[in-house]
C-alpha cells in the first residue's frame, strides 16, 4: 500500500506541488486565521529537510566525495559560477536595497528539497545530487553572509544579524540532519525502526506540498501590497532561469561529466532554495512584508520553469 502511494505521488507530484500553490493562494485566508501560517514556515521546513535527509544514506556520507569531480563542479558551479552571474545581472536591479537584498537571498542559494524529485523526472543523477545537499546546505549558509556584505556592503550590516542565520543552521539543518542519521542507524538494529523508515518513504514529496502551502498562505495576503515590486524583479527571475541551468550544463561538460551527472549540475544551478531561506527574510523586520514576497515571487517563476527544464534537460547529451 505504501509503496502504491509513494509511486503516485511521485509521478504526480508536480500537480500535488501546483496545488498546493494555488490552494495557498486561493483557499489559505478561508481556513486559517491572520497570522497563523507563518507561525509553522519553520516547523514545516524541519519536517521538508528530515524527509529529505532520510532520503540521504547519512551514515555513508563519506562515498560521495569519491565523485571528487562532479562534488567539485557542483560547488564552483553554485559558489562561485552563480554568484558571478548574480554580479552581473545586479545593475538590472532596483537600487531599493530590500529589493536587491530579496534577490540576492533567493539567487545565491542553491536548492536541496525539490530539485532532487524534478532531477529524478529530467533523468538527472538524483541520487547523486541528494547525496551533495547536506554539503550544499552547509555551504551557503556558511557564505551567504559573506556574499551579502560584498554586493551590499553596509546596508547588509544594517539588515542582517548573525543570530537567525544560527538559528536557522540548527533548526532546519542540524537537528533535522542528526534525526535522520540517527533514524538509519536505529533501522540497521531495530523492525520497527526499519517499518518506520519503509513508512516515511512517503513523506518527501507531501512535505514540500505543505511546505509550498504554508509558505505561500503565509506571504499571500502581502501580495496586494507588493505587487510593482515583484513585477519589476520577475523578469530578473526568468533571465537567472534560463542562464543559470546553461552555465551548470556549459561547466559540467567542460569537466567532463557524464549526462546525468551533467544533469543534476545544470538542474542544482538553476532551483534555488527560496522556501529555507524564508524564515531568514522573516527575521528582518524592517524589510516586512516586501522581502518574503519578492522571495515567494522566485518560487512561482521557478515552478513554471522547472516544467521546462524536465522537459528540455532529458534530451541534452554531454558527449
Amino acid at each position: 500500500m505504501i509503496p502504491a502511494i509513494g509511486s503516485w505521488l511521485e509521478r504526480c507530484q508536480i500537480g500535488v506541488y501546483f496545488a498546493a500553490v494555488l490552494f495557498g493562494l486561493l483557499g489559505a485566508r478561508l481556513v486559517f486565521p491572520a497570522g497563523v501560517l507563518p507561525k509553522f514556515i519553520t516547523p514545516s521546513l524541519a519536517l521538508m529537510l528530515f524527509a529529505t535527509f532520510l532520503q540521504v544514506p547519512v551514515l555513508q556520507l563519506g562515498r560521495v566525495f569519491r565523485q571528487l569531480r562532479f562534488l567539485c563542479t557542483l560547488m564552483a558551479v553554485n559558489f562561485i559560477l552563480v554568484p558571478l552571474l548574480v554580479l552581473i545581472v545586479q545593475p538590472l536591479l532596483s537600487p531599493d536595497p530590500i529589493v536587491r537584498l530579496a534577490v540576492f537571498l533567493v539567487l545565491l542559494t542553491p536548492c536541496i528539497d525539490y530539485v532532487i524529485t524534478f532531477a529524478h523526472v529530467g533523468r538527472a543523477d538524483a541520487p547523486l545530487l541528494l547525496a551533495a545537499t547536506p554539503l550544499l546546505l552547509v555551504l551557503q549558509m556558511l557564505l551567504l553572509p559573506i556574499y551579502l556584505k560584498i554586493l551590499l556592503g553596509e546596508t547588509a550590516v544594517e539588515l542582517l544579524h548573525m543570530r537567525p542565520f544560527i538559528e536557522a543552521f540548527i533548526a532546519l539543518i542540524l537537528i533535522p540532519l542528526l534525526l535522520a542519521a540517527l533514524l538509519q542507524y536505529c533501522s540497521r538494529y531495530f523492525m520497527r525502526a526499519r517499518q518506520l523508515m519503509n513508512t516515511l518513504d512517503i513523506l518527501p514529496v507531501p512535505a514540500t506540498a505543505v511546505v509550498l502551502f504554508v509558505v505561500v498562505g503565509a506571504v499571500a495576503p502581502q501580495l496586494a501590497h507588493a505587487k510593482s515590486q515583484a513585477m519589476h524583479v520577475a523578469p530578473i527571475y526568468v533571465l537567472f532561469a534560463v542562464l543559470a541551468p546553461i552555465i551548470g550544463w556549459w561547466a559540467a561538460r567542460w569537466a567532463r561529466l557524464s549526462s546525468a551527472a551533467a544533469r543534476a549540475v545544470a538542474f542544482s544551478a538553476g532551483t534555488r532554495n527560496s522556501l529555507v531561506i524564508l524564515p531568514l527574510a522573516l527575521a528582518i523586520p524592517a524589510a516586512q512584508p516586501l522581502l518574503p514576497v519578492l522571495i515567494i515571487t522566485q518560487t512561482l517563476v521557478e515552478l513554471l520553469a522547472s516544467l521546462v527544464y524536465m522537459q528540455v534537460m532529458p534530451r541534452l547529451r554531454a558527449s
